[in-house]
Formats: structure tokens, sequence, C-alpha cells
């Protein structure tokens, strides 16, 4: 039987899928943290970092199909400087490429319900439905199942509903609790995973999921007290803002603002199917609520006590990586590719910063930035010509004053289109700075974010000018030829 990679094991959807598959079945099992030994033969776990392109080529090595399950919008490392979906985009990005180069035949993406067309998306859901377009970037079919409020243990959305209704005897609901969903079980999504592994029907396809039942977020709340065996008052109220709900709801469940704060403004869209025909020919028309509910219960009873079963618990211990992770989206001019983009910032940043900086490459490879009129360099890139190409250009950072070389993985620069070339991403990668830390953010972190987004304006100046109009940026210092 053919191997199949699951990125996002350690969730609760990915355990529930591991469990399910068929024990003859090959599943490779992706962990961010160390790898770790299985009792299940058939199950082989690696560790890999996403946000590497490196480590996920490494990690779906050998397997033939794939069903990707990450959703992070937490901090990756001691620092982070950019928004989730900008993480979420490049993990997503990686793994496209990975799979392309590995072969596989297909993907599987669990993402979130999207409203009716023409609705302006929240920043949780757009970067949703950015994944989809960046794993289908690379050629490699992907398969789309849509998904709002999945009842099952461990998931960190149904442990909040449930923390919420277990806390609050009585319950202001501000005006997003009358918005209605369509939540679906977790044997119900599980279900549908396995099935479009390997169903001809549906490659390629996207489908939205969801339970025979369409109610709002307080009716749901009831229906969770009911199979809670507990009371509860709600009281409607119109004037709870976004931002006040999610402070509300971080007090009284003790979530990472990471995580509220996105779900609750995707909350003011509803989130209910549009086509569930796929579902209901490969798995039925779903479980009902109060059932769903009822095993959701019960499940979180035996998993409670189980250190790390809980997403939330896992969310708020994640150790963080001792280094910076920087992540800026950029203008991508129609004429320019990420080597462009690279050698003409190298172009830029001393003209820039005169006559503070000066930068100079040599023998195209190797880029030095110093402080003008001293020869110890503060940075030193070095290309990577075997990690790069036309849409991704890497440079290791190897060296400088402002840097702690030796570790691995090593800090890296990269340049990279995604989203068939809609915008650029300037990406700093396991970057470890030699100055302390509190002065690291209150200087060089400033400062490199403030010279990013110069560069992002100086990209959007020339993204305007025709294309006959378009500087020759490429002397050329970075040659990938």
């Amino acid at each position: 039987m053919s191997a199949v990679v699951v990125a996002g094991a350690t969730g609760f959807v990915g355990q529930a899928l591991l469990d399910a598959l068929p024990p003859d079945q090959t599943i490779i099992a992706l962990s961010r943290s160390e790898t770790r030994v299985d009792s299940r033969p058939n199950v082989t776990w690696r560790s890999c970092d996403l946000l590497s392109l490196l480590s996920s080529e490494r990690a779906v090595a050998g397997a033939d199909t794939a069903v990707y399950l990450v959703h992070s919008m937490m901090r990756p490392a001691r620092l982070t400087q950019g928004r989730f979906e900008d993480l979420d985009l490049i993990a997503a990005d990686n793994f496209g490429r990975a799979a392309r180069a590995a072969g596989i035949t297909r993907i599987v993406y669990l993402g979130g319900l999207l409203p009716a067309h023409g609705t302006h998306l929240s920043r949780h859901l757009a970067s949703r439905r950015e994944v989809e377009l960046a794993l289908a970037a690379h050629g490699v079919p992907v398969t789309v199942l849509r998904a709002g409020l999945v009842l099952g243990p461990g998931g960190s959305s149904f442990q909040i509903l449930l923390r919420l209704v277990r806390r609050l005897p009585v319950m202001l609901c501000p005006a997003w609790t009358g918005t209605r969903t369509q939540p679906v079980a977790l044997a119900d999504v599980v279900a549908m995973l396995r099935a479009c592994l390997t169903d001809a029907g549906a490659l390629g396809l996207t489908t939205d999921l969801g339970g025979p039942e369409v109610l709002s977020y307080r009716e749901l709340m009831t229906a969770t007290a009911q199979a809670l065996g507990v009371k509860r008052r709600l009281i409607p109220v119109p004037f709870f803002s976004p931002g006040l709900s999610s402070l509300w709801v971080r007090l009284v469940t003790g979530a990472p603002r990471e995580l509220v704060a996105p779900l609750v403004k995707s909350l003011e869209h509803e989130m209910v199917a549009h086509d569930r025909s796929l579902q209901q020919r490969l798995v039925g028309n779903g479980t009902p609520v109060a059932e769903a509910l009822a095993l959701a219960v019960e499940g979180e009873a035996r998993v409670s006590g189980v250190p790390g079963a809980s997403a939330l618990a896992r969310m708020m211990s994640r150790p963080e990586a001792p280094a910076v992770c920087s992540v800026q989206r950029l203008p991508l001019p129609e004429t320019l590719s990420a080597v462009d983009i690279a050698d003409e910032y190298l172009h830029w940043l001393p003209k820039a910063l005169r006559p503070l900086l000066d930068v100079r490459v040599a023998e195209g490879r190797v880029c030095s930035v110093r402080v003008a009129g001293f020869g110890t360099p503060l940075l030193e890139l070095t290309l990577s010509e075997e990690r790069s190409a036309p849409s991704r250009v890497l440079l290791y950072i190897t060296g400088g004053a402002l840097a702690r070389i030796g570790f691995v993985p090593r800090g890296r620069l990269e340049f990279r289109e995604v989203l068939s070339r809609r915008c650029l991403l300037a990406a700093v990668h396991d970057f470890r700075p030699r100055l302390p830390w509190r002065l690291y953010r209150a200087t060089q972190a400033v400062a490199h974010v403030f010279v990013m987004r110069l560069f992002g304006r100086h990209l959007a100046r020339l993204a305007t000018r025709p294309p006959t109009e378009t500087p020759e940026l490429l002397s050329r210092q970075i040659n990938l030829d």
C-alpha cells in the first residue's frame, strides 16, 4: 500500500486520523518537535519545520499522498515579527514545493468554511483560502475540505466553547453569538479525510463539510450545556465589539491572544456549508449535533488528564526556538522575479541608508554589510545556489558582528514568490542575534522591519512603472545561471 504523510499529525484531527487509517497503511507522521516512538508499526514520526523548505523536503520523502492539517497562529520563535497568515503561507508554499519534488500525487487539505462569494473575509478565513492556493500552486492536485467548528475532544475551538459554558453560569452573549454555524463531528471529518485519499472522484475538488443542523452559536452553547448536564442562562447583549469579546473569551478560558483574536473576528461570518454533495456521497449526512457533543464531552473527559492531549495546553506550553523569525509581505512588480528582487535589495540598501552602510558583493555569492568606513562586517550573507531558484532566493547568514554562527538550523534570509506571483515574501528564519535580547529588540529588530517597509515602498513604486520604464536591475550581482 502507498505511504501517506500527515502534516499536523499532533493536532486533535491528526491524531484521530492516525487511529482511523488502516493498520496496513504506511504512515509518515510529522511533528514540529522531536521525533517520536510509536507503538503502531505502520507509523513513522519525523521532525519537520514547515518554515524550512529543506526540512519539508526531507520530511515528505517516500510518500505518495499527503494530508495537510496545519493551521498555526502561534509564535515559532522567541521573537516573531510578522502576521500569522504570512507564516502559514510560507509553510503551505514549502509543503507544496516539497510535495512536487517528492512526486506526491495528491494533497488533502482541511481548511475553513468560507462565507458567500463577495463577502469580505476575516484574516483567519482569508489565510485558510491562501493556504489552499499555495498548496495547489506547484502542480500537485489538492482536495480541499472546508469545515467550520469541529466537535471533538482536544480541539482548541471546541475547548474554548467548553470552558465558556463550564465556567459561566450566566453569560452575556454579544451579537456574534447570533451568527449561524454548521458544526461537524470529528468522526465525520476523519472519515472524509480517509475517503478522499483514495477516491478518484474527489481528486482536485473543493467541498464543504458540516453536520445535518444549522444553528446559532448561542444555540450551540445551550446544546453544550445540555451535553454537560448543567443549566446556563444566556443573556443577549448588542454592544460587545470583537476586541472586547476577544478579551472576555481570553479572561474566561485562559486561551492565548494569538488564537482567540482571529477566531473571534471570523465569527462575524456565517459558517454554513454550501455544497455537501461529496460528503454525502462518501460518508453520509453527518452526525447530529447532540450526538457529536455527547461524544466530544465524553472524549474530553478521557483526555483531560493526559499530558499534551489538550490543544490549548500544547499551544500555551509550546517552547519557542531561541531565535528570530521575521516575515514581511512585499509587492512583486510584474516584470521581476525573486532573483531580481534579491539583487535589487542589495543595490537599494546602501543607497537607502547612505551614508551609514556599505554593501559589497564578492563573486556574486557573498554579501557583506558594513558600517561605512569600517572593515568588520555587521552581517555576512552567502548565496546558496543549490537551494535557490528563480522563484526563491536563499542567502545563509554566515558571519558578521551582529550574528551568532554555528547553530543548526542556520540563520537565513529568503525572497520568495507566492500565490502564483501575486506577492513576494521576505523572510528571516532561525537568526540568532549576538546582541542581548532586550537590546536587540529595541535596536536591530526595529531597524530590520523599518528597512523592509522602506524596501516595500520602493518595490511598490517600481510596480507602478510601465515595463519599458523598469530599470535594468541586474549587473548581475546574484547569478543563478
